[in-house]
């Protein structure tokens, strides 16, 4: 069979099984695109270490690719369409990804900086800017999330969000405190001079009252990030990126917890249903040991060890 049936014919069998796979799609639509049209069986194992590769140092990414390859030809193999499968036996080591944790100093910075979408060139007004940032910050949002928000999704009145078919296709209730339901009221108020109030209207629009996308609000917020000075020194293959607010509400969370003397363990599934997850060891990845986390976690064990206290 050739390569793009088996393909398109892989592809509607997961959709059909109710998975959305549309980044596991585009991985697959660019293999068939450096393959050509070709048998499954003609395709050489050094074709795919070249696609594996690509034309960058080693990422993550290779290994996402190799993984959906892998589902790929267990599917071809189970059908007889292919022997065995031309995929490298030897796996790349993955390269650690640590993300960056802003400090309160930085963050304060990040809002102070969305001044610079005040010039009428910027496709943001300010004010979104901030409540985006704000927002990923404040309620630990998926960007995806955020950006999907309409203004059916805000209760304002009971302080709580409704994300809809999330990252697992689960809709959840994320209740946020008063002091950002109080800023997220006023944003409202001020978004609805100028832009429309629709229940099926975005919650982030442009100037131009289209849905803010998610490479648009990248792109402001990189600039955003150089105007604040919030670089990365550390060596990172990234700098500060929108999604590492979320990885850094989830550790301010986990320190305030500590200082608390809260039962952390007891209280770390709370955070994973918080913020979508399936499983708390999802949560636990965006546990980065910060000097701030670590000296914590050190001083309770120490209290532990000295009087037997609650871990």
């Amino acid at each position: 069979m050739m390569l793009s049936a088996l393909v398109d014919q892989y592809l509607s069998y997961k959709q059909n099984m109710g998975m959305r796979f549309h980044t596991e799609a585009r991985t697959l639509r660019s293999f068939c695109r450096m393959m050509g049209d070709i048998a499954v069986t003609d395709i050489a194992a050094e074709r795919v270490r070249a696609f594996l590769a690509g034309s960058g140092p080693l990422t993550s990414f290779w290994h996402r690719k190799y993984e959906v390859l892998s589902a790929f030809y267990r599917f071809a193999w189970a059908r007889g369409y292919a022997a065995c499968s031309p995929l490298p036996t030897w796996i790349p080591q993955r390269p650690q990804f640590i993300p960056y944790i802003y400090s309160h100093a930085e963050l304060q910075r990040l809002l102070d900086a969305s001044v610079c979408c005040e010039n009428r060139c910027s496709k943001l007004h300010p004010y979104t800017c901030r409540m985006l940032i704000l927002l990923l910050y404040g309620a630990g949002l998926r960007i995806s999330e955020a950006l999907s928000l309409t203004l059916a999704d805000v209760d304002v009145l009971a302080g709580i969000l409704t994300i809809r078919e999330s990252k697992f296709y689960k809709t959840r209730l994320v209740p946020i405190n008063p002091t950002l339901t109080t800023i997220l009221s006023a944003y409202l108020a001020q978004r609805g001079k100028q832009q429309p109030n629709r229940p099926d209207a975005k919650l982030f629009l442009t100037r131009e009252a289209t849905p803010v996308t998610r490479r648009l609000a990248e792109n402001v917020f990189g600039r955003l990030r150089t105007r604040a000075d919030v670089l990365r020194h550390d060596g990172g293959r990234f700098q500060p990126r929108l999604h590492d607010l979320r990885h850094t509400a989830a550790v301010h969370r986990l320190v305030c917890w500590y200082r608390q003397g809260a039962d952390v363990q007891r209280l770390l599934p709370q955070l994973a249903t918080y913020l979508g997850h399936v499983h708390v060891a999802a949560t636990q990845r965006y546990l980065t040991l910060t000097p701030e986390l670590l000296r914590e976690a050190s001083q309770r064990f120490e209290r532990y060890a000295r009087t037997g206290a609650t871990l």
